[in-house]
């Protein structure tokens, strides 16, 4: 009979709690065997031998999905790294030379230290999709890829092209590309149960995303600070592969587009590498 009263307070105590913080309707305790589950609400019995017959050992733990096991969001994640491209150029060729005349693919090099790639996710969203092991992922955000080259590069417009400025030279030569992105991922959690700094898994799938703004930024002692904005020879969409190591507490992402950034002329597909800072 104390055995019954007790189990009978605590549900009636974890059931008050629980409309207290996240619902104001009744719930219906579930019982099996030595388990009682009141919402996310889990009390065991513990079976084990106790020094008095009156004695009852009961934890209670909280489920750890909750009602909301299906889904999880993310706000304002945030990821910085390096960004580069992989040259496949026939500078040779005829549409390279009407693109980009007299060029090599030496004048396109990167300072790699200072070739930044900045990303700013709105939101990510993970959906259940068995045992919160294979989730699916899908975001908003905006992608920033800065491209600082070596050479005295100068980029036009109307019609778009670039050279090499032999007649200045600038101290700081910049080629930046912004885009609104769509990442949509298959996502493997293989630490379901486990908080977050020793959580392991991976995720890979693709990215979309529209070019909304793009600019070529130069300095030099000659001319000072100037920008280049507008049609630059860039392709308007990109689309890439994508994908996540989760490592406890460290994040990293990586990301190779399909096909080269500019509409004709050059052939180059960039990537990006870098640390991602996310609560999941």
């Amino acid at each position: 009979m104390l055995k019954k009263t007790i189990l009978l307070a605590l549900a009636a105590i974890a059931s008050t709690g629980l409309k207290a913080q996240t619902d104001t309707t009744a719930q219906k305790p579930e019982t099996s065997g030595d388990t009682m589950r009141i919402g996310n609400i889990i009390i065991l019995k513990n079976g084990s031998a106790s020094s008095s017959s009156r004695d009852v050992n009961i934890n209670i733990r909280r489920n750890q999905y909750g009602k909301s096991a299906w889904s999880n969001t993310s706000w304002f994640i945030f990821d910085i790294g390096f960004n580069n491209f992989e040259d496949k150029t026939n500078y040779a060729g005829a549409a390279a030379q009407a693109f980009a005349p007299g060029t090599t693919e030496d004048d396109f090099n990167l300072r790699n230290s200072k070739s930044i790639n900045v990303n700013i996710w709105i939101f990510m969203q993970r959906l259940n999709m068995i045992k919160n092991v294979v989730n699916l992922k899908y975001g908003l955000g905006v992608e920033f890829y800065n491209f600082r080259y070596e050479q005295d590069l100068r980029y036009t417009k109307n019609p778009a092209s670039v050279y090499v400025d032999d007649a200045i030279q600038y101290t700081k030569n910049k080629l930046a590309t912004n885009y609104v992105t769509v990442p949509l991922l298959l996502n493997f959690n293989f630490t379901p149960k486990k908080p977050y700094h020793r959580s392991f898994g991976i995720s890979a799938g693709a990215s979309a995303g529209y070019l909304y703004g793009s600019r070529h930024k130069y300095v030099s002692d000659e001319t000072g600070k100037d920008k280049t904005r507008g049609d630059l020879g860039l392709n308007d969409f990109k689309l890439s592969y994508i994908g996540e190591l989760h490592l406890g507490p460290v994040m990293v992402y990586g990301s190779y587009a399909t096909e080269s950034m500019y509409k004709k002329g050059l052939d180059h597909t960039p990537y990006a590498v870098g640390l991602r800072w996310s609560s999941w």
